[in-house]
């Protein structure tokens, strides 16, 4: 029987908690279910891990939209602005921009 993806990821991180690849993965899967509470806690488990991961700030933002938690998407896009101009990341803070002026 195969396994699904998010029990590949799920064991994974079993082995290796910080595993920053494997969290986003399983955050994004998580979004892919519809099971948005446990994406978002997933990102947050990852930026513990990593702050920089910057695209962890624009996939969180975008799944808060979803939820309907607006002024969670608009402080998660300003913290991952923060860091991206911080690690000189001009792409993925163009993008944080972009979803915050979107937001309004």
């Amino acid at each position: 029987m195969p396994t699904s993806r998010l029990e590949v990821l799920q064991n994974l991180l079993s082995q290796n908690p910080n595993d920053t690849f494997a969290r986003y993965g399983l955050a994004m899967e998580y979004t892919r279910n519809g099971d948005l509470e446990k994406a978002v806690e997933e990102y947050g488990k990852l930026l513990e891990v990593n702050p920089d991961y910057a695209a962890a700030y624009f996939h969180a933002g975008q799944t808060y939209e979803k939820m309907g938690r607006e002024e969670d998407a608009r402080a998660m896009y300003r913290k991952g602005i923060e860091v991206t101009t911080r690690t000189g990341d001009h792409h993925t803070r163009s993008e944080l921009q972009g979803a915050l002026d979107l937001l309004g």
